[in-house]
């Protein structure tokens, strides 16, 4: 049966997370610190284990490095109290499975946790082309669990900007992922998008190139950015006819919350910059 180590105190912390994977059908057990979990470990396997909330990146990354002389196959979700950017660069190199900074969501944590228990191709999804802490480029397979883990990466990228700021901001950067993942590649596995963030003294910027022939902005009736004025739900309408996941408002939504928003002339490379200074 698929199992999750979670570590940790016994806290308020550990039993919201302990409480969310039970709610997930998830199940799990806590080890009381490192060398608890390396002794389950070498007894019993585990698919996905969870570091503790309260340990630093570096401390779970010398963990899990001697978790996987044990279990080579175990997921790790590493969770940060804090996170600078080259901890975030190194969990991506060291194939983390997610990296999750505080204020935790037991909900996210455990929503990830259950996608992991069932995904046997996690390893390949996303590949480092390059990283420095203020410029990442990488490579990501064009599946929906796969977009949700660059999101997170990202987002502990930005950990220094105002909550509300990065809050925007990713969603935003979410949303146009989606969109070259779905409108460009189908959701399919075999194709990917390269992504790149890049931050500046005062900016932020995204980079999504995909896979795809790209688009014309007057022939996508399938996003709400297309509708007449009169007529704000047409492109609803028409994905329901097409079979097409609920949606369609991506480039509406990131318009609206960052400062530019660039298409190249083919459509399939698009910039997001967002000032945050």
């Amino acid at each position: 049966m698929s199992k999750v180590l979670l570590i940790g105190k016994d806290s308020e912390t550990t039993r919201s997370i302990a409480q969310a994977l039970g709610d997930k059908d998830c199940p799990s057990e806590c080890a009381y610190g490192g060398a608890d979990a390396i002794r389950r470990l070498r007894h019993q396997s585990f698919d996905v284990l969870i570091t503790d909330p309260e340990t630093t990146i570096e401390e779970d990354l010398a963990l899990i490095e001697e978790v996987r002389q044990i279990r080579p196959g175990v997921k790790t979700i590493v969770l940060a109290p804090h996170a600078t950017p080259e901890e975030v660069i190194a969990t991506l190199r060291a194939r983390v499975f997610v990296c999750i900074g505080a204020p935790f969501d037991a909900g996210e944590i455990a929503n990830f946790a259950h996608e992991a228990l069932s995904d046997a191709d996690w390893r390949t999804d996303i590949e480092v082309l390059s990283a420095q802490p203020h410029w990442v480029s990488l490579r990501a397979n064009c599946r929906m669990l796969t977009a949700e883990r660059v999101v997170s990466f990202l987002r502990e990228l930005c950990s220094e900007l105002p909550e509300d700021t990065r809050n925007d901001v990713m969603l935003a950067f979410r949303e146009i992922l989606l969109n070259a993942m779905e409108h460009g590649a189908a959701f399919n596995r075999h194709k990917v998008v390269e992504v790149s963030a890049v931050r500046t003294e005062r900016t932020i910027v995204f980079y999504v190139r995909d896979p795809g022939a790209g688009f014309r902005r007057d022939a996508i009736a399938h996003a709400a950015v297309a509708n007449a004025p009169d007529d704000p739900a047409a492109h609803i309408e028409y994905r329901d006819e097409m079979g097409m996941r609920p949606g369609g408002y991506g480039i509406l939504l990131a318009q609206g919350v960052v400062n530019e928003l660039i298409y190249s002339e083919a459509g399939n490379e698009v910039l997001l910059i967002k000032h945050t200074a």
